[in-house]
C-alpha cells in the first residue's frame, strides 16, 4: 500500500504555474500560486479558478436510491427535484456529524453525493452499509470525476462565453448537464466562497482542456488560479462551516447551529433520529455553546483550539481563525457559552499564547455579497 499522495488530473499544470503544493486529506493539492491575499481578493471582486478534484463523489442509482438517502441522511431528499441540489449532513446513530454533504439529483433515480475529501471513505462505507436491503446501488465515483470551480462576480460571464447551457435559468443549488468548451460537464451553481459561481464535474481526461479554456476566457476580466489557502479564508468570511473545525462527530447539527438541516417531518426512520430529537429538545431548553463570529481589535491571529475567555474564565474555543483580507482584521469562528454569544457582548477575548486579546462578538457571516 503506497503512502504517496494522490494526484489530480491537473497536477502537472499546477506545478507549471508555480503552485505551492501541500498534502490535503491524502491528495497533493495547490495551496497557493502567488499571494493568497491577491487570490482571495480576485474571487471577491473578479473571479478565481479552483481545482477541487479531491472531493469525494458517490453515486446512488436504482428504484430505492432516494429511500436509501432519506434513511442514511438527516435531510428530506425525496423533496429534491431533478436538477436540484441540497446541503445536508450524514450523522452517526448518536447524532454526531460524520460529514456535511451536497446531494445532487441527476435523474429520476440517480443521485450524486459529494463528500469532503477527508471523509469520502467514511461516507462511502456508511452509505454502502445503510443501503443494505434497499433496491439501490452505491458506487464509488471518486476516480470518475475531476472538479473545477470558477467563483466570483465575473464567473457567469466567463462561463457563458464557453457554453450554450442556460446559465441565467440555473438557480443557486441547481445543476444541469451541458458542454463547456467542448467538454461534457455537470454544471452546478454551488460553491464554498460566499460568491456566485459554478462547480464543473468532468471526466479527468478533460480537466486540463477545461482549465485552459476557462483561463483564456477569464484572462480579460481578472480571473486567477486559486489555491486551498484562499478557499479557507473565503469560506470563513462567508461563515461556512468546515468539517473537522466547526463540524465534528462530537457535535450534532443542533450544536453547530444547523438544526435546520434535520428534517423530522420526513417519512420513516433515519439514522440518528432518536438522538437528534433529544438534541433538538436540549437546544431549546438549555442552549449549548453557540457558534459566533469574532473580530479582532488588534493584529494577532487566533487559531483553531485557542481558548475564548471572559472575566478570567474560559467560555469557549476557536474553531477557525485567519486574517480577513476583506475586513482587514483577523477573524475567527468559535463556540462560546450562550451567555456570551449575543453580538456586541463586551469583555470577550482570545487567549493567544497567554495574552488575552480583545475580540468583538458578531453574528455570522462576516461577509455577505451584494445580490
Amino acid at each position: 500500500m503506497s503512502n504517496a499522495p494522490r494526484l489530480t488530473a491537473l497536477d502537472a499544470l499546477h506545478r507549471s504555474l508555480g503552485a505551492t503544493m501541500t498534502d490535503f486529506a491524502g491528495w497533493d493539492m495547490p495551496l497557493r500560486y502567488g499571494s493568497e491575499r491577491d487570490e482571495h481578493n480576485a474571487v471577491r471582486t473578479k473571479a478565481g479558478l479552483f481545482d477541487l478534484s479531491h472531493m469525494g463523489e458517490i453515486t446512488l442509482t436504482g428504484p430505492e436510491a432516494v429511500k436509501v438517502l432519506d434513511y442514511a441522511l438527516v435531510g428530506n431528499i425525496s423533496t429534491v427535484g431533478v436538477g436540484r441540489a441540497r446541503y445536508t449532513h450524514i450523522c452517526r446513530e448518536d447524532g454526531g456529524i460524520l460529514d456535511d454533504l451536497i446531494v445532487y439529483r441527476l435523474g429520476e433515480t440517480e443521485y450524486m453525493v459529494v463528500a469532503n475529501a477527508s471523509n469520502a471513505q467514511v461516507v462511502l462505507d456508511a452509505l454502502t452499509e445503510r443501503a443494505a436491503g434497499f433496491d439501490a446501488e452505491v458506487r464509488d465515483d471518486r476516480d470518475a470525476y475531476a472538479l473545477i470551480a470558477v467563483q466570483g462576480p465575473e464567473s457567469p460571464g466567463i462561463l457563458k462565453s464557453l457554453t450554450d447551457a442556460d446559465l441565467d435559468g440555473l438557480k443557486y443549488y441547481a445543476g444541469l448537464p451541458g458542454t463547456v468548451a467542448g467538454v461534457p460537464a455537470l454544471i452546478a451553481r454551488t460553491g464554498y466562497t460566499g460568491e456566485d459561481g459554478f462547480e464543473l464535474f468532468v471526466e479527468p481526461k478533460h480537466a486540463v482542456q477545461l482549465w485552459e479554456a476557462l483561463t483564456e476566457a477569464g484572462a480579460g476580466v481578472g480571473l486567477v488560479p486559486c489555491g486551498l489557502s484562499c478557499r479557507d479564508t473565503l469560506r470563513l468570511e462567508a461563515g461556512m462551516p468546515l468539517y473537522g473545525h466547526e463540524l465534528t462527530t462530537e457535535l450534532t447539527p443542533f450544536d453547530a447551529g444547523l438544526g435546520r438541516v434535520v428534517k423530522f417531518e420526513k417519512e420513516g426512520d433515519f439514522v440518528g433520529r432518536a438522538a437528534l430529537e433529544a438534541a433538538a429538545e436540549r437546544a431549546e431548553s438549555k442552549a449549548p455553546r453557540k457558534l459566533v463570529g469574532l473580530i479582532a481589535e488588534g493584529r494577532r491571529v487566533p487559531r483553531a483550539g485557542f481558548p475564548v475567555v471572559a472575566d478570567g474564565q474560559v467560555i469557549g474555543e476557536v474553531t477557525s481563525g485567519a486574517p480577513s483580507p476583506t475586513l482587514g482584521k483577523p477573524i475567527a469562528m468559535a463556540y462560546v457559552d450562550a451567555s456570551h454569544a449575543a453580538p456586541g457582548t463586551s469583555g470577550v477575548g482570545v487567549d493567544i499564547r497567554g495574552t488575552h486579546e480583545p475580540y468583538e462578538v458578531v453574528a455570522l457571516p462576516f461577509y455577505k455579497r451584494q445580490k
